[in-house]
């Protein structure tokens, strides 16, 4: 976990009739772990949060260490005295919307595991099926052979970590504008074993590419995409907490997608295989975009599991 730099936000002054987690750890009763839950779980929701119950579950699993299946065999236990500051500082933080991956530091993607701050977004699950996509078409492409990849904006390191971690024999590589994103997805490639394997660049976009001359074979992208006059509309959770450089996609939201592919033009050749994340509704349009690029004129839309158009990916000329 790293915490560190992210204090709590201003504490409201304690309300008539709920209880309140701030203050000297004696305010909260000797109880046990359920007891606690409870307790936790009614103050979240007096304060807006409609998934208390999850939220105080979650970050009490994180706050003790346990797997959910030992949080319920073990929660007729005594609340550890030694844990109720902290337990306290977490419900702050959740009470003001704080996201809890962000308290916790990390957030499972693809089944690993990967810290997160509020210098990167959280992984989705939805980014999940892009990555499924992008490897089984790698795979057909190059079945014996090693691509270079590229994870452009990658935040967390989260696609282009898991691409690492799958498909060993490629060659990885992955840039952020934001050198704080960099650092991130530095330590989760080490974390998960492929620090060695997988590359780095500080940069804007495609930048780092064309200035070495490399020749990308898949290239892959969740770049920010929410339309700017959205983003004051979004869920405090996204809004107040999470970078606004990986959020703001300009005034439609395509403003990176078009930055992207023009900056393909000046690659040494342009990537057969290309995969975006997009906003709802977003789809056709980065669909089109793409198919104006004139290198790919297989054109595939993937929908996540809602059903939504989520995915957009170029397949080569035959």
């Amino acid at each position: 976990m790293n915490d560190a730099g992210r204090g709590t936000a201003d504490r409201e002054p304690e309300r008539k009739g709920e209880t309140s987690y701030t203050g000297h750890p004696g305010r909260i009763a000797e109880t046990t772990i359920r007891e606690a839950w409870l307790q936790a779980s009614s103050f979240l929701q007096s304060r807006g949060m409609e998934d208390g119950a999850s939220s105080a579950e979650w970050l009490l699993q994180h706050l003790l260490g346990m797997s959910r299946s030992e949080f319920f065999m073990k929660w007729n236990d005594p609340f550890p005295d030694q844990q109720r500051e902290r337990w306290a500082r977490m419900l702050e933080r959740r009470a003001q919307s704080e996201p809890v991956q962000y308290i916790t530091g990390e957030q499972e993607f693809y089944g690993l595991s990967f810290r997160v701050t509020p210098d990167v977004l959280i992984p989705r699950p939805e980014t999940e099926l892009l990555v499924e996509k992008m490897i089984a078409a790698g795979k057909k492409l190059w079945p014996q052979g090693r691509p270079l990849v590229a994870d452009i904006g990658c935040g967390s390191g989260a696609i282009s970590v898991t691409v690492a971690v799958k498909c060993p024999g490629w060659n990885v590589t992955a840039t952020d504008i934001s050198a704080a994103a960099i650092g991130v997805a530095r330590y989760n490639a080490e974390s998960n074993g492929v620090g060695d394997r997988l590359r780095l660049f500080h940069g804007d976009l495609l930048e780092a590419y064309i200035k070495e001359r490399l020749a990308i074979d898949m290239l892959i992208s969740n770049p920010p995409y929410i339309e700017s006059g959205d983003i004051p509309h979004l869920q405090p959770e996204v809004r107040l907490h999470e970078p606004s450089l990986a959020l703001d996609g300009g005034p439609d939201g395509l403003a990176f997608y078009r930055r992207i592919l023009r900056q393909v033009e000046e690659l040494p050749s342009p990537p057969a295989l290309i995969g975006f994340e997009v906003g709802q509704g977003q789809a056709r349009e980065v669909a089109e975009l793409i198919r104006a690029g004139g290198y790919w004129d297989e054109i595939e839309i993937v929908p996540d599991l809602a059903g939504i158009e989520r995915h957009v990916i170029g397949l080569p000329k035959n």
